[in-house]
């Protein structure tokens, strides 16, 4: 048997143990391929990321400057309060008043329902609580000041009084 090896070719010998220069070469061609497919999975992630981040920043932005113009909704909504039907600046003040809310509307801004709902920690904050015969225990019976939200993120919450049993 171990003539039988040695009458073989030595070039057939040597070529066995050589690798096919073909199959090198697609092997390396498949890794190149497969590091491009990759790389380009990676930018499209990274872009989508920074999409994500930017809308983030542009969201919260415009959050905080909403935040700055609720005090002066809060306001027009204490003077319309106050004021008499009759009075002249009445007029006024609900079209500023409707404007701003238009406003907040558009930026996707909406007002938190709190009057006879049961109390939520995640949008209501309790100023006061008080006994009543007339309201569930926990929920809202008085709405002190109105709370927001722009999309899931709150912007304010909103400052209730909160009936407990009688």
């Amino acid at each position: 048997m171990a003539e039988a090896l040695n009458d073989q070719d030595p070039q057939q010998q040597h070529d066995e143990t050589q690798p096919d220069p073909l199959e090198e070469v697609r092997r390396e061609r498949d890794a190149l391929q497969d590091r491009l497919l990759r790389t380009a999975a990676e930018f499209d992630n990274y872009r989508k990321r920074m999409d994500k981040e930017r809308r983030d920043l542009a969201e919260y932005t415009a959050g905080e400057a909403i935040k700055d113009l609720l005090p002066i909704i809060d306001n027009l909504e204490r003077a319309l309060q106050a004021s008499a039907l009759d009075d002249p600046l009445r007029k006024g003040v609900e079209l500023i008043h409707k404007q701003m809310l238009e406003i907040l509307r558009r930026r996707g801004v909406t007002p938190i329902e709190a009057l006879g709902a049961d109390f939520d920690p995640n949008v209501h904050e309790a100023v006061t609580q008080e006994e009543s015969a007339q309201h569930r225990e926990g929920e809202v019976m008085e709405e002190l000041q109105r709370g927001y939200k722009v999309g899931d993120r709150l912007l304010r919450p909103a400052m209730v009084k909160v009936a407990t049993r009688a």
